[in-house]
């Protein structure tokens, strides 16, 4: 059977049109969501609960001289910092040691390095977890700052509620030179537009161990990191996606709740800390991996289906209109979460991201499952 170039153009437009549809549906139902939230906390409290913020340092001596005084000094009236000093070499036990002489909350847990046994970062947490005196946990890393004075009192206003068990926060990377420093802090955005926008629409799946919060009673009423204990990452995302709902957890959006981190500064460190995120993605809830393959699936089968049509010039007035409808939804989503997250510089620089994205990650999915799952140290 032969088919017609005009059944072949009417079939490859149709395919188009549905590839929008898709794009749209992500964009307009979940991205957008997020994009214009208004990022206003939880009201003020007139009492504001005890907390604990838990950190997981190894050999991170130079990290946590730099950032942890201003976890230390946050504006809270009752908090304390718990570290977990896990089989550091580099001169964290001085560090550290001498910042419990200045500020009496500060607590340390350690692990002694074993040659005989091996673990990954969710013990470090569990030890963190336990030593911790309060219910409210906040988690962060210690290459990250907090954003303002205000990080902790924004937490304890969005875990307010009775019903939020979990805080979903941002965890933004550091401004710098270059463009591996661009696409690190776009794709931090890009992924920020996704957990915010889907929880906002009642499809929670994930939040970041550089901003995130819940309950102590939570942990261990939801057995802990359960079936993923074993696995390298995850204990932060893997966690939200396996007990979240869309009535127990809280976003925070304002400014002044985010966290900074130290980004890569160069393509190797960075593809070892993005396969460890493809790991734990990979034991995500089949409905959240459905939907998060779906769409640069769409994404990619667009630009394919725009460029062959383009080329054959079929239809091409059409496809010039799709293509520029496409460009006007994304452009104004991305301009306006660019301003939302505080990296009002990348919008420009994310329409061109928007095309390389998904064909990297496509890519550094299919060497990670080639290399195995789980092998590697947390640190």
């Amino acid at each position: 059977m032969i088919i017609s170039a005009d059944t072949t153009h009417i079939i490859l437009l149709a395919l188009l049109i549905v590839m929008l549809l898709i794009q749209a549906w992500y964009w307009l139902g979940f991205y957008r969501r997020a994009a214009f939230a208004k990022p206003g906390a939880g009201a003020p409290q007139a009492i504001l609960p005890p907390l604990s913020v838990v950190i997981c340092a190894r050999n991170e001596a130079e990290n946590l001289a730099k950032f942890l005084p201003d976890v230390l000094r946050q504006d809270y009236p009752s908090f304390e910092v718990v570290v977990v000093n896990d089989c550091s070499e580099d001169g964290t036990d001085d560090v550290l040691g001498s910042m419990m002489k200045q500020y009496p909350h500060l607590k340390v847990s350690m692990i002694q390095k074993d040659p005989g046994f091996t673990h990954t970062k969710k013990l470090a947490m569990l030890i963190g977890i336990k030593a911790a005196g309060n219910d409210l946990l906040v988690f962060t890393d210690a290459d990250c700052r907090p954003a303002s004075p205000q990080w902790l009192r924004r937490v304890a206003e969005t875990a307010a509620s009775d019903k939020t068990d979990m805080v979903l926060g941002y965890g933004a990377y550091m401004t710098g030179k270059g463009l591996l420093n661009s696409y690190i802090r776009y794709e931090t955005m890009f992924i920020a537009m996704q957990y915010f926008g889907m929880a906002m629409a009642g499809k929670p799946y994930m939040g970041v161990g550089r901003n995130l919060a819940y309950r102590r009673s939570f942990f261990f009423e939801k057995g802990g990191f359960g079936p993923h204990n074993h696995i390298m990452s995850g204990d932060d995302d893997l966690f939200v996606n396996r007990n979240s709902t869309p009535d127990n957890c809280g976003l925070m959006m304002s400014h002044d709740s985010f966290t900074i981190s130290v980004p890569s500064e160069n393509i190797a460190g960075w593809i070892k800390q993005k396969r460890r995120h493809l790991t734990a993605a990979s034991y995500y809830r089949k409905e959240d991996k459905l939907r998060l393959l779906l769409e640069p699936l769409s994404r990619v089968s667009w630009y394919g289906l725009t460029i062959a049509m383009l080329v054959m010039l079929a239809s091409w007035p059409v496809v010039l209109f799709l293509a520029t409808a496409r460009f006007v939804m994304k452009a104004v989503i991305l301009r306006k979460a660019a301003s939302t997250f505080n990296e009002r510089h990348l919008w420009f620089i994310s329409l061109f991201f928007d095309i390389l994205a998904p064909f990297l990650t496509a890519f550094l999915y299919l060497t990670t499952r080639r290399k195995g799952k789980g092998r590697e140290t947390w640190k």
